[in-house]
């Protein structure tokens, strides 16, 4: 068993991402359930409907889970008690400092794992007191780093950087892709887009079926003054595009973001003025259709055998 697996007691290093509108109770409990590690997305939830899917995912998965915690949120003393009073066991955190509450979390009994975008970050998730770190690449949905570094340049720059149990994350949807990021230095991985896309996942049908049909730079990271976001190509991008390109402020690109955009497009479907997150990954599902979480993870597990076998004195 690897350091990954090990310390979250799963069958399998292979964690589901915590996406907004996506990543409800039935998905992570179906990836638990699967040997994987299941997460819940608090950052498109309020607190009152965080504790509802705990407790429902509690119900449905005897197997560890977590939350994926935005430290941004603007909630966030409210919804890191309550994470310990529900006894979460597992709490991944992006999108700020872990310097402030891993310490906290972990006095709890709560392991923490940060997502990262450079070494440079790596090192200070380790100082903060980490379990483990996700570097995730350029690739990746949602929410980016700003270095735009490519998950092949970034796994083996954080191996070097940090001794911690490190998770790949950005382009990752295939076993071929899990192995190499092994071979790299990753002990485990984060898979978005590939179970964003499942049946058990809470995003609209139609934003699952646009997805599933998107070729090679259907996708594009925008919105880099604000909180870089990669985004499907629609009426929205265009627009968030050609304001960027004629020097849009922040205060230009909010207002154009508006609230609730996100949830607009994920969740309700809108393909056009929606903000539809997907990686770059999601070329690679073209024509796959709708697979169940069970179906996901066989396929990966079997990919990922079947490429270790035939890795062996490939070049020389």
């Amino acid at each position: 068993m690897n350091r990954i697996a090990s310390l979250f007691g799963i069958e399998y290093p292979i964690i589901q991402g915590g996406m907004v509108w996506c990543s409800g109770w039935r998905l992570a409990s179906a990836v638990s359930n699967a040997g994987g590690l299941g997460l819940l997305g608090a950052g498109s939830m309020h607190p009152d409907t965080l504790r509802e899917h705990i407790c429902k995912c509690r119900e449905a998965t005897r197997a560890p889970f977590g939350v994926n915690i935005p430290l941004m949120y603007p909630q966030i003393e409210e919804i890191m008690q309550l994470v310990a009073d529900e006894r979460v066991p597992i709490v991944f955190t992006s999108a700020g400092s872990p310097s402030k509450w891993t310490g906290w979390l972990k006095e709890r009994g709560i392991k923490v794992v940060h997502v990262v975008s450079s070494s440079y970050f790596a090192r200070k998730a380790e100082a903060a007191g980490v379990d483990a770190v996700v570097a995730e690449g350029f690739e990746a949905g949602g929410h980016n780093g700003r270095e735009e570094t490519t998950t092949l340049c970034l796994v083996p720059a954080v191996r070097e950087a940090v001794s911690l149990p490190l998770i790949a994350a950005g382009g990752i949807a295939t076993g071929r892709a899990m192995h190499a990021v092994e071979v790299l230095g990753a002990e485990g991985v984060q898979i978005g887009t590939r179970f964003a896309l499942t049946a058990e996942s809470s995003a609209s049908e139609s934003f699952k079926q646009r997805c599933l049909n998107l070729n090679e730079g259907d996708t594009m990271l925008l919105l880099k003054k604000l909180a870089p976001a990669r985004l499907v190509k629609n009426a929205f991008s265009d627009a968030v595009r050609a304001a960027e390109a004629s020097g849009a402020d922040q205060d230009t690109l909010r207002e154009l973001l508006g609230r609730g955009r996100a949830k607009r497009g994920i969740f309700e479907g809108d393909l056009e003025e929606g903000e539809l997150e997907i990686g770059q990954a999601a070329s690679l599902l073209n024509g796959k259709g709708i697979q169940t979480v069970e179906e996901v993870m066989k396929e990966l597990v079997n990919e990922y055998k079947a490429a270790l076998n035939e890795s062996g004195n490939r070049y020389c």
